[in-house]
């Protein structure tokens, strides 16, 4: 069985890191921790060391981080209901806007693939999409009420302006904009629990989530006329689940990462163990077989809550925990 060697381990969050994020280029990775901090790390000769402290923007616990597709921005959702926007220029991280609207706590946050829309969601219940102006402005587009419980999680689709969340209430919904305004075309439902993540393939015609329910779900979108006969409604596609990944992860599965470079899906779990999973050569894709490729036992301490594969190098991942840690892992083929 191939492995996860790790590469190296960064101490400075003094509570528990919540997320990593690596910026499109992958000279930076991005971390938010309960201590209210963001730290980016980057390399310096062959060490990776902390670049920068941003500790100024947020009152409580920075739960999740996100780059611009230009690599110019990040978006940090906080606890505090507010979501700050930090301009990179020459290395150096400025606060230039601070989102308010949000109730609750902010859970996430997602750019389009154009950088021109960002989305965000909350413990409120409810997902917001925010347009960029060329002025660095950000103006609320739409406020969507579509799911019942506390939204975990958003993501964009890689190359259309179509946005997925998940939700405690154990659904994943689908938006896109229509005659002005935003709304839901698919719910999609199989888990059985909260579902903490969900996250697209290279292409976007594939979705995996992941949940409380210790179940990762791969979906497949099937577009109208379909050669296998699944049934859509109008211009809208329909969202199957194909396949259910389930007896291998001991507690919840915080989140999931799919590789747009080795097609590679990365779990994190509250059993404290990063899990790499494959889809088998020759696969039927309205049936398709993944199987465990590796794992590493005792990634952490504690909880697993992030991991994020490297845009560029292949097989490298970040992760983060309760522990506070943050670790560079590389996939090794034995």
């Amino acid at each position: 069985m191939a492995q996860l060697k790790e590469v190296c381990s960064f101490d400075g969050h003094s509570d528990r890191a919540w997320c990593v994020a690596w910026n499109p280029s992958g000279t930076l990775l991005a971390s938010s921790g309960g201590d209210k901090v963001i730290r980016i790390w980057g390399k310096e000769g062959d060490n990776w060391v902390c670049k920068s402290i941003l500790s100024e923007g947020h009152q409580r616990t920075i739960r999740a981080v996100g780059w611009s597709p230009c690599g110019s921005y990040l978006a940090s959702a906080s606890f505090d209901a507010t979501v700050c926007i930090w301009s990179r220029k020459e290395g150096e991280f400025e606060c230039i806007a601070t989102l308010e609207g949000h109730e609750n706590e902010v859970k996430a946050v997602s750019w389009s693939c154009t950088g021109s829309l960002l989305a965000t969601c909350s413990r409120d219940k409810s997902v917001w999409i925010w347009e960029v102006t060329e002025d660095e402005d950000f103006e609320c587009a739409s406020v969507i009420s579509s799911h019942t419980q506390d939204v975990k999680h958003v993501t964009w689709h890689p190359n259309k302006e179509v946005l997925a969340s998940c939700s405690y209430d154990n659904t994943v919904k689908l938006f896109k904009e229509e005659i002005d305004d935003w709304s839901c075309y698919s719910t999609l439902e199989s888990h059985d629990s909260t579902v903490w993540k969900v996250c697209f393939d290279k292409s976007g015609s594939r979705l995996a989530s992941c949940s409380d329910d210790k179940t990762l779900k791969i979906w497949q979108e099937y577009l109208p006329g379909n050669t296998e006969g699944v049934v859509t409604t109008g211009n809208n596609p329909t969202w199957k689940c194909v396949s259910t990944l389930s007896g291998i992860h001991d507690r919840t599965v915080y989140d999931v990462d799919w590789s747009h470079v080795t097609g590679y899906i990365a779990t994190a779990c509250g059993d404290d163990c990063i899990r790499v999973f494959k889809e088998e050569d020759c696969s039927d894709k309205n049936q398709p077989s993944f199987n465990m490729i590796c794992s590493v036992t005792k990634a952490h301490e504690q909880d697993v809550n992030s991991v994020c594969w490297h845009p560029k190098i292949p097989g490298l991942l970040a992760s983060c925990s309760d522990d506070g840690s943050v670790k560079l892992w590389q996939y090794l083929e034995n």
